[in-house]
């Protein structure tokens, strides 16, 4: 009996230790963030053209000024990042008070499209505006940035346990919002000094992938807030990273480069991706 006892007192303690070190590791998570975004912050773009939609076109050296300025790209992703970290971390605060939950609810099943179609949302918008830079780039970026993105939010969610509203795991944060959010934010880095229609309408499609998933009872109101953080930064740093390597390797290879490299887009009946092929 005395044994007994004391088996239950440590796995409660463990319990109680287990829960804490998530919290430690969400905040911890939420510091991390910002002083990345702070460090990649004191560099930005700054008129780039590469306007051809030909890849030969658009491997020329990209224009860019290199300066220290303040860190408004980051404010937004940042602060949805804190507030999804602290909504999670503290007890009785994962909807904030705002909602109240049903048991049972008629389920919506669009968002699980949208997730991934919105990937291709800025691609649809150079249909019918004027893009910022080329389908090569765009392709290249929006390469880095989902792989930013997953690496973040399948990272978080194997190793933060959260239990979602409906009793599932892995809740935080929310991969379908990081995704939609990403796509949103990717046409708006194009189109907002061409076409500000353009540059805005993806997110109110991504919050409505957000609303939908909190309606489902998949994720709680912080997991979708950390999740759009995640997917806004993911695009910024793809733009902060992608040009400087673009550049170096112009520089390194010359341009005969154009002639030599070849990029479009795969999709296959087991999923899609990106074909690339250099010729040596």
């Amino acid at each position: 009996m005395f044994l007994c006892t004391n088996f239950k007192k440590i796995n409660s303690l463990a319990g109680i230790y287990r829960h804490r070190t998530n919290r430690f590791i969400i905040i911890l998570l939420c510091i991390t963030l910002c002083i990345v975004s702070t460090a990649h912050g004191q560099v930005y773009e700054k008129n780039l053209k590469a306007d051809s939609l030909s890849l030969k076109d658009s491997l020329p050296v990209t224009k860019t000024k290199y300066s220290k300025v303040p860190l408004k790209q980051f404010v937004l992703p940042a602060t949805l990042i804190a507030v999804g970290a602290f909504g999670s971390s503290v007890d009785g605060m994962r909807d904030f008070h705002l909602i109240s939950r049903k048991d049972s609810v008629s389920q919506i099943r669009i968002d699980d499209y949208l997730e991934w179609g919105m990937l291709g949302w800025v691609f649809m918008c150079d249909m019918v505006g004027k893009e910022k830079h080329s389908l090569a780039d765009q392709f290249v970026l929006l390469a880095m940035a989902e792989g930013i993105n997953a690496a973040a939010v399948h990272g978080l969610k194997n190793n933060i346990e959260t239990t979602r509203p409906d009793g599932r795991p892995y809740s935080f944060p929310s991969g379908h919002t990081a995704n939609a959010f990403l796509g949103a934010h990717m046409a708006y880095k194009e189109f907002k000094d061409s076409s500000p229609v353009l540059a805005y309408s993806g997110y109110a499609i991504a919050g409505f992938v957000a609303a939908s998933r909190v309606y489902n009872n998949r994720h709680w109101l912080a997991d979708v807030a950390a999740g759009a953080g995640i997917g806004i930064l993911s695009v910024e740093l793809s733009y902060l990273i992608y040009f400087p390597i673009k550049n170096l390797i112009i520089r390194k290879s010359g341009n005969k480069a154009a002639n030599n490299l070849f990029l479009a887009p795969s999709i296959q009946r087991e999923g899609g991706g990106f074909y690339l092929s250099y010729r040596f």
